[in-house]
């Protein structure tokens, strides 16, 4: 019932006890009792005597049958949550249960939202886009090796869909426009790292924040509601897991080696100098794209040297 709540209370206007007791087919009691799990969940709203309920602010909910009317791939199963700790924690513990299976989740808010290194990913309710897919591989770890770039590609080929031009990437897989982060994303794999193994592929994407919504985040942000009025978050969420799921098709045949330069092209960093930040350790060199396992070509005072993504931050030295 919470979720039909939403829906009536979606377009952000008055709507008095009364008139949602009607169309549930409930007393004002139920509905009232109904209403205060959009506390539980932390969902924003007000209650003005003589007027009724309304959400802070309008919002367009995910809507399962409309993201699915828009792909054109194969996708075996598609939740769509109200919410969720995190949607690569709600894949990964499903996993060995989907092998062989294409599996996506979105959710309206994330609770426990993760970004790399242990980051936290700011996940109001209703308003970015959360999406995980679940997809098996057989070769191992090694058939891995440039999928998080892969994936970034995806987000900027949606976006150019979605009819926005100047998107950027930085290695190994964000997404920025005019400087700023605009989307992240985050890798995870179970199972067998020398034969089949099963990877979460999540996507973290900003659609529409305040700027009490964005408080806890460290860095310059974008979102696309500033580049493109008017978005419908559906279209979004749908043109998004439809690039995603071709990108998976095109790197399970190919491999990262076809799209070394489509990266390079892109890339904000390319021929920039550089801090490349470990845990224990940093140092400087200007970008020289990728080479054709997706990893970071850098020009140090030793010459180029390769990195592999882990545990480190690529920063501008300006």
């Amino acid at each position: 019932m919470l979720n039909q709540i939403l829906n009536i209370l979606a377009d952000g206007q008055f709507h008095s006890g009364e008139e949602l007791g009607t169309a549930l087919g409930v007393s004002r009691a139920a509905v009232w009792k109904h209403l205060k799990k959009l506390d539980e969940h932390g969902i924003p709203y007000s209650s003005v005597k003589g007027k009724g309920y309304r959400l802070q602010e309008a919002i367009e909910l995910l809507n399962p049958e409309q993201i699915r009317a828009g792909l054109s791939q194969r996708l075996d199963i598609l939740d769509v949550l109200l919410d969720v700790g995190s949607t690569n924690t709600y894949l990964f513990e499903r996993a060995s249960d989907h092998m062989g299976k294409r599996y996506a989740v979105l959710a309206e808010k994330q609770v426990a939202g993760r970004g790399r290194r242990g980051r936290q990913w700011v996940s109001p309710f209703g308003k970015n886009i959360y999406l995980s897919l679940l997809v098996s591989f057989s070769g191992g770890l090694s058939s891995l090796e440039g999928l998080s770039l892969v994936t970034a590609i995806a987000v900027e080929r949606a976006l150019v869909r979605l009819g926005i031009t100047g998107i950027g990437l930085k290695w190994p897989n964000d997404v920025y426009a005019d400087g700023k982060k605009l989307a992240g994303i985050l890798l995870e794999v179970t199972g067998e790292y020398a034969s089949h193994c099963q990877v979460v592929i999540g996507i973290g994407l900003n659609l529409s924040l305040s700027e009490d919504d964005a408080r806890d985040i460290q860095q310059p942000w974008a979102e696309l509601r500033a580049l493109k009025p008017g978005l419908s978050r559906n279209q979004v969420a749908s043109v998004l897991l439809d690039e995603l799921l071709k990108a998976v098709d095109e790197f399970q045949k190919e491999g990262f080696a076809p799209l070394q330069s489509y990266w390079t092209e892109r890339d904000i960093y390319y021929q920039r100098e550089v801090r490349i930040i470990a845990a224990t350790h940093e140092k400087r060199g200007v970008v020289k794209g990728v080479n054709r396992k997706g990893e970071l070509m850098l020009q140090t005072e030793r010459g180029i040297e390769t990195l592999n993504a882990g545990e480190i931050s690529v920063r501008s030295a300006d």
